[in-house]
């Protein structure tokens, strides 16, 4: 998925560069973020592979019970 994010994000700075050298600046400016966020995208998956999936809290298994009979 981390490849994924790359090559959209190169597209989109591809796009943008297109965008700029037509001088249509405001859509430029729009495929420059895009391909910004779809890199912190990809990022943001290298970084969830590195530290695995999320675990439940034990405190938060607790029943509300238990703190009646205390």
């Amino acid at each position: 998925m981390k490849r994924v994010w790359i090559i959209v994000a190169a597209a989109f700075a591809i796009t943008a560069l297109v965008f700029l050298l037509r001088s249509n600046y405001d859509y430029a400016f729009v495929a420059a973020a895009l391909g910004a966020v779809s890199w912190f995208l990809s990022y943001r998956v290298q970084i969830r592979e590195l530290i695995g999936p999320d675990e439940p809290e034990d405190e938060l298994d607790e029943d509300p019970e238990d703190d009646e009979n205390k």
